[in-house]
């Protein structure tokens, strides 16, 4: 069965705010850290998309060097562990529904990143999605 991508990308943004709210609540919770929040997310994420890509690893070996090192670098350290842990530390200092439409202002820096190396093209469309990314987020996170 497939799925619609558009649909998928819905399901991933309620995933990602519902258990934004869960995982703000067992910080709070808890008393814990944004690091042991950030960690406990890792583990369970890595072992559960382990396991359902596992047929796919096989793939690894025809990548070139540099494909794995951009994936490392970027997804890894920059997305992964930066992003993850700027994330969790906002959370854990402000009201989830300040944090989360700027956080999740994403996809418009990696348009900005796209424009500037030159693999997107910049279109009236991509520059009114990005003028209502902004506008939206300025309407959400007014005091």
């Amino acid at each position: 069965m497939k799925i619609n991508p558009q649909w998928l990308a819905l399901l991933t943004a309620i995933a990602w705010g519902v258990g934004g709210f869960f995982e703000k609540k067992g910080l709070r919770l808890g008393q814990l850290s944004p690091q042991v929040g950030i960690t406990i997310r890792t583990a369970v994420a890595l072992v559960v998309l382990g396991v359902a890509s596992f047929s796919q690893w096989k793939t690894i070996p025809q990548a070139e060097p540099r494909a794995l090192w951009m994936l490392v670098i970027g997804g890894g350290v920059v997305a992964g562990s930066l992003g993850m842990l700027c994330y969790y530390t906002a959370i854990h200092g402000a009201e989830l529904s300040k944090v989360m439409p700027i956080a999740f202002t994403s996809p418009l820096f990696g348009v900005l990143a796209g424009l500037l190396a030159g693999t997107e093209s910049l279109t009236p469309k991509t520059v009114i999605g990005m003028l209502l990314t902004i506008g939206g987020v300025v309407v959400l996170t007014m005091a």
